[in-house]
C-alpha cells in the first residue's frame, strides 16, 4: 500500500512540473546611458526558485540582489512574474541576460541589453574663427569622440547642408566606444568672410544631434572694379578712369600703367588724362596692393580718331608680266573703310589691305593711292609707287614745232625702268648713238634726266638754222634697255613767231574790255539796287500834286463820319505821305527824266505840277492829257491852255494861247495818266467832288480826237480804255484848278491856287476863254486828287499842295 502511494506521489510532481513554462521571456533592448531598463520574465504554473544570470553568471536568488545594488528582481508570485530592473544604465550593463526557474529546469532565451552613449561635444580644429587665405585649399575637421554607436557627422554652410565630407572612425579601447572624424575640403573666396560652418554629430542616442561651429575669416588680394567716364570719346577729350576695390585686409596702394608701361605720379583711385588713338589698343591697367597681394585689372578705352597708316607701304619693283600685291594697313575706329585706286583714276581696285594685280604691265606702272575713310571722323591716303620693268617707253609729241632761220629742238621723253642702256637719234643720212656731242656743226644732241618727272631721261636733238629740209625729214628716237628697244617717230614742223606787239595789244585789249564789262555789271547792280531801295515801280518817273483840304476842324477826329471809299483812297496814298528821304533821292531821277518833255512849270521844273479836272468832257480813252502849264505874260498870271474839252462846242482858247505850235515842240502835248489802282467804278465815284447846293447838268459833249493833237504827239490812244459814262456823275458840279493872280494868296505857302467851276455855269455863256467861261479864270489841266466827298465845304476851307513820287 505505501509503495502504490509513492508512486501516486511521484506521479503528480511530474505533472506539475510538465505543466510549469515561460509565457514571457526577456527581449533584446537598448537602453540609452543612465537611464532605466526592465527586462520581462513570466513563469506560468511555476511557484519554485527563479534567477537572472548575466552573460551567464547568476546574479543571485530573492529581489534585492546586493551585488549589484542598481539591479532588482520585480516578482509577483500569483501571477508568476520575475522582472528584472536595471536602473542608471552604465555601459557595463551592456551583455546578455538570461531568466531561469531552476525547480523545473527551465531557461528562456538570452536577451541582448545595448546601451547606447551620445558623443561627446563636437570639436572643429580651429574653431571659433579660423583665418584662411582666399583661392588656398584647406580640409575643415570635426571630431565626435566616445559615441556608442558611432556618430555621424554632417556639414553645414549658413544653415545650409553642403556636400562632400569625408569621414573616419576609431574604436576606443573598451572596444564599445567609437570616435569619428570628418574633414571637409573648402576652396575659400573674398566673399566666405564671415560665413559659418557647421558640424553636427548624429547617432541613436541622440538623434537631434550634437553641433559645433566656426566661423571664417577669408584674406585675399583686393578685388577691383575699373570704369571709365566717358565710354566713349574722340581723340583729344579728357577721360576718367575710376579703381574700385575690396580687400582684406585693407587697401595699401595703387599703381596705374599704360601698355605696360607705368605712368608716373598716378597713385591714387581715379586717373584723368586725354585719349588718343593709343588707348584704343594700348589698355590701361589699375593695379591694387594689400598685405595679401595685388590684381591688376586692364580696360581699352573706345577712343574714336581718323585713319592712322599702321603699316608704311613701300615702292615694288617687278618685272613685266609679274604678279604683284600692294600691302596698306590702316587703323581708325569707327571701322573703316579701304579702297585702292590708280592715281589719275577713280576705279576702285580693292577694298582690301592688299591689292593683288596679275600679269602687270607697263600700263600698270605708277603709283597707287591707299585712301582710309572713317566716317563721320575723317579720311586718310597714302600712295605706292608700282614699277615695271621693260622695253623704254617714249612720250614726246609725234609733231613738233620750229621756226625757220633759228634755233629748233627737237625732245625725246625716254620713261625705262631699269634706264636705257643706249639713245640712238636716226634723221636724213645722220645716225647718232653718243648721249652729247656735235654733228656737221648744226646738230647737237644732249642727254639729262628730269628727276622731278621719276627719272624720266630727256634727248634733245638742237638744230641751228632751221633749213627748209629740216622739216622734210623725220626724226626716229629709239633707246634701248635689257628689255628690248623703244622707238618713236617725230616731225618737226614749220611755225610762225607771232610779232611781240600784236601779242602786247591783244593783251591789253582785253584787259580794257574785261574792264568795262565788270563796269558795266556793277552800274546794273547799283540800278538794281537803287530800284529796290524804292520800292515802289514807276511807269514813268512823275511827281503828281494833290489838292489837300485843311478845314477848320480835322476830319479824321470824327471817325464815325469817314466813309469807306476815302479810308480806301488813304490806304492807296498813304505810304508816299512822308516818305522825305525817297522824294529826294528820287528828286534827280524826275529831273532827268523829264528834260526829254520840255515843259516849264511854275516851279521852274522841279514839279510836274498838275491838277485833274472831273465832269469836264472826257476823252474816251482811260489815260488823261495833260496841257503845256505855261506862265503867260497877260494880266492875272493866266496860263496858255489847249482845252480838252470845253463846256460846248466851238470853245475856243482863253487869251494868250498861241494859234499854232512850233514844229517838234511838245508844248501842248499830253502826258498819259497814270495807271489808277481803282476800278473803273471806283474811280468815277472819286472822280467828282460836290462844291455847291445846286446840281448842273454838263452837256454832252465828245472826247478829244485824235485830230486835235499835232503829229508829234499822237499821244491820244484811239482805243477806248474806260468809257466816259464810267466817269458820269450828272448831278455834282465840277470844278477845276488852276493858278491865280498873285493877289488871291493862299493859306498855306506855295503859289497861289483856286477853285472854279467847269462847264457851263449858270448865268455864264457858253464858249468863251473869258474868267466867266467854263474854263475857268485860270486855264488849266491840271487833276484833283482823290479827296472824301463827304467834306462840309460850307466852312472855310485850306487848301496845300502835297507831291507823291
Amino acid at each position: 500500500m505505501q509503495g502504490l502511494l509513492l508512486l501516486l506521489s511521484l506521479a503528480l510532481s511530474f505533472h506539475r512540473v510538465r505543466t510549469a513554462r515561460f509565457s514571457q521571456e526577456p527581449a533584446d533592448q537598448s537602453v540609452v546611458l543612465g537611464q532605466r531598463v526592465v527586462l520581462s520574465c513570466v513563469v506560468f504554473n511555476y511557484s519554485g526558485i527563479v534567477q537572472w544570470t548575466k552573460d551567464g553568471l547568476a546574479l543571485g536568488i530573492g529581489e534585492d540582489l546586493r551585488a549589484w545594488p542598481r539591479y532588482r528582481v520585480l516578482r509577483l508570485v500569483d501571477v508568476g512574474q520575475y522582472n528584472l530592473e536595471i536602473s542608471a544604465a552604465e555601459l557595463s550593463d551592456d551583455s546578455l541576460y538570461e531568466c531561469q526557474a531552476t525547480e523545473a529546469a527551465l531557461r528562456s532565451r538570452r536577451a541582448k541589453l545595448t546601451v547606447l552613449i551620445p558623443p561627446d561635444e563636437p570639436v572643429i580644429e580651429g574653431a571659433p574663427e579660423i583665418l584662411l587665405t582666399a583661392g588656398v585649399p584647406y580640409n575643415m575637421s570635426c571630431v565626435s569622440r566616445g559615441a556608442k554607436p558611432a556618430s555621424v557627422i554632417e556639414w553645414q554652410k549658413d544653415g545650409l547642408p553642403i556636400e562632400g565630407a569625408v569621414s573616419t572612425t576609431e574604436v576606443l579601447p573598451d572596444r564599445k566606444r567609437v570616435t569619428t572624424r570628418s574633414y571637409l575640403p573648402i576652396s575659400p573666396v573674398d566673399t566666405d568672410t564671415g560665413k559659418n560652418f557647421t558640424c553636427v554629430a548624429t547617432n541613436l542616442a541622440v538623434p537631434m544631434g550634437k553641433r559645433a561651429t566656426i566661423t571664417l575669416n577669408v584674406h585675399h588680394p583686393p578685388v577691383v572694379t575699373l570704369s571709365i567716364e566717358p565710354r566713349s570719346v574722340l581723340a583729344g577729350e579728357r577721360v576718367t578712369f575710376t579703381c574700385q576695390a575690396t580687400a582684406n585686409p585693407p587697401v595699401m596702394g595703387y599703381k596705374w600703367a599704360k601698355g605696360g608701361v607705368v605712368i608716373q605720379g598716378a597713385r591714387e583711385s581715379v586717373f584723368v588724362t586725354k585719349a588718343d588713338h593709343s588707348f584704343f589698343t594700348e589698355p590701361v591697367s589699375c593695379q591694387v596692393f594689400n598685405a595679401v597681394g595685388s590684381t591688376n585689372v586692364s580696360i581699352l578705352v573706345d577712343v574714336h580718331f581718323g585713319p592712322i597708316l599702321v603699316v608704311e607701304p613701300k615702292p615694288v619693283t617687278v618685272d613685266l608680266d609679274s604678279d604683284v600685291t600692294l600691302n596698306c594697313k590702316w587703323a581708325g575706329n569707327p571701322p573703316l573703310t579701304l579702297t585702292w585706286t590708280k592715281k589719275g583714276s577713280s576705279m576702285v581696285l580693292s577694298n582690301n589691305n592688299q591689292l593683288y594685280l596679275k600679269s602687270v604691265s607697263q600700263a600698270d606702272a605708277g603709283q597707287y593711292v591707299c585712301k582710309a575713310i572713317v566716317p563721320r571722323i575723317g579720311v586718310g591716303e597714302t600712295e605706292v609707287t608700282l614699277t615695271v620693268n621693260g622695253p623704254p617707253i617714249i612720250s614726246s609729241e609725234a609733231v613738233q614745232y620750229a621756226v625757220r632761220g633759228e634755233r629748233g629742238e627737237v625732245k625725246c621723253y625716254i620713261a625705262s625702268t631699269p634706264p636705257p642702256d643706249k639713245i640712238v637719234w636716226a634723221w636724213k643720212e645722220n645716225v647718232w648713238e653718243k648721249e652729247k656731242g656735235t654733228l656737221s656743226e648744226r646738230y647737237t644732241v644732249e642727254q639729262s634726266k628730269l628727276t622731278t618727272q621719276g627719272g624720266v631721261v630727256l634727248s634733245t636733238l638742237t638744230i641751228n638754222n632751221v633749213m627748209e629740209s629740216d622739216f622734210q625729214s623725220t626724226y626716229n628716237c629709239t633707246a634701248w634697255n635689257s628689255f628690248g628697244p623703244g622707238t618713236m617717230i617725230i616731225t618737226l614742223e614749220e611755225t610762225e613767231v607771232v610779232p611781240v606787239g600784236i601779242i602786247a595789244g591783244g593783251t591789253v585789249g582785253c584787259s580794257i574790255l574785261l574792264i568795262l564789262c565788270l563796269l558795266a555789271l556793277v552800274l546794273v547792280l547799283y540800278r538794281q539796287r537803287k530800284g529796290s531801295r524804292r520800292g515802289v515801280t514807276l511807269g514813268k518817273p512823275d511827281i503828281k500834286v494833290e489838292t489837300i483840304n485843311k478845314e477848320t476842324h480835322s476830319l479824321e477826329e470824327d471817325s464815325g463820319s469817314v466813309s469807306t471809299a476815302t479810308r480806301m483812297v488813304k490806304a492807296m496814298y498813304s505810304p508816299f505821305k512822308d516818305d522825305i528821304d525817297l522824294k529826294q533821292e528820287l528828286r534827280s531821277d524826275t529831273l532827268d527824266t523829264r528834260q526829254d518833255y520840255e515843259l516849264k512849270d511854275p516851279t521852274n521844273g522841279y514839279y510836274n505840277v498838275r491838277a485833274s479836272t472831273h465832269d469836264e468832257g472826257r476823252p474816251a480813252s482811260r489815260s488823261m492829257h495833260y496841257s503845256d502849264y505855261r506862265t503867260s505874260g497877260q494880266p492875272g498870271g493866266a496860263a496858255a491852255v489847249v482845252s480838252s474839252g470845253s463846256g460846248a462846242p466851238g470853245a475856243t482858247a482863253g487869251p494868250g494861247t498861241p494859234s499854232s505850235l512850233a514844229p517838234g515842240s511838245r508844248a501842248g502835248c499830253y502826258d498819259p495818266r497814270p495807271p489808277s489802282r481803282l476800278s473803273h467804278n471806283s474811280y468815277a465815284q472819286f472822280n467828282t467832288f460836290t462844291r455847291a447846293g445846286q446840281s448842273q447838268q454838263p452837256p454832252p459833249s465828245s472826247g478829244p480826237q485824235t485830230s486835235d493833237f499835232t503829229a508829234e504827239c499822237s499821244l491820244l490812244d484811239s482805243t477806248a480804255q474806260l468809257g466816259y459814262e464810267n466817269y458820269g456823275y450828272p448831278h455834282y458840279p465840277t470844278f477845276r484848278m488852276g493858278f491865280g493872280p498873285p493877289s488871291l494868296a493862299p493859306l498855306e505857302g506855295g503859289p497861289a491856287y483856286e477853285m472854279y467851276g467847269v462847264g457851263p455855269s449858270v448865268g455864264a455863256g457858253g464858249g468863251t476863254g473869258t474868267p466867266e467861261t467854263g474854263l475857268g479864270k485860270y486855264g488849266s489841266s491840271t487833276r484833283f486828287s482823290y479827296t472824301s466827298q463827304h467834306s462840309d465845304y460850307s466852312h472855310r476851307h485850306t487848301q496845300r499842295m502835297q507831291t507823291h513820287v
